[in-house]
């Protein structure tokens, strides 16, 4: 029959395992790492401490672009005020030089911390994907305990060592409270 199509399944985002408590989902996320799973992400209602470690995070990208826009900041407003006043607006007064860098001090200060402020918000919201308004995880009917008492481990399906019935089969092993399928 031409034409007729295999009906579609809905695309996986990954499968989700939930556990009791926190050392529970450490051990079980160094397991994962050790599999050679990299694509997964863990929700707690609290920060867990080496969680990230045991999800493979161990450099921030965070304080390289602070540093990067605190210098573009002092960089901007020290060449400004040397050419406005310089170049733009030159003031001969009492003699004294036109290049004054003393005086653009306080200008250049307050200008290297705006830059850094700047660059470390939108650098944050950027290195983490926000503002994300929807997420696949938020389709898993247990996933709405993960701001109350629920430890999550999401396997994402595009990991290159995801396997559906390998990936269930390990998610299963390390005796998960619940396990489900989050589409997306």
């Amino acid at each position: 029959m031409s034409g007729a199509h295999a009906p579609e399944t809905p695309e996986v985002y990954g499968l989700m395992a939930e556990f009791d408590d926190p050392d529970r989902l450490v051990e079980v996320t160094r397991a994962a790492y050790e599999r050679g799973f990299r694509q997964m992400e863990a929700y707690t209602p609290f920060p867990v401490e080496d969680l990230d470690h045991a999800l493979g995070y161990h450099r921030n990208k965070v304080p390289r672009t602070v540093f990067a826009g605190a210098l573009l900041g002092g960089l901007t407003g020290f060449l400004m005020q040397c050419w406005s006043a310089m170049y733009y607006y030159p003031h001969n007064i009492a003699g004294k030089p036109l290049y004054s860098w003393p005086a653009f001090i306080p200008i250049t200060f307050e200008l290297t911390v705006l830059g850094g402020a700047f660059a470390a918000v939108f650098g944050m919201l950027y290195f983490n994907g926000l503002p994300r308004l929807y997420h696949p995880v938020f389709n898993a009917p247990e996933f709405a305990r993960a701001s109350d008492d629920g430890f999550f481990l999401c396997i994402q399906s595009r990991d290159p060592q995801f396997d559906p019935a390998g990936t269930l089969e390990f998610l299963e092993s390390c005796g998960p409270r619940s396990l489900s399928v989050v589409p997306y």
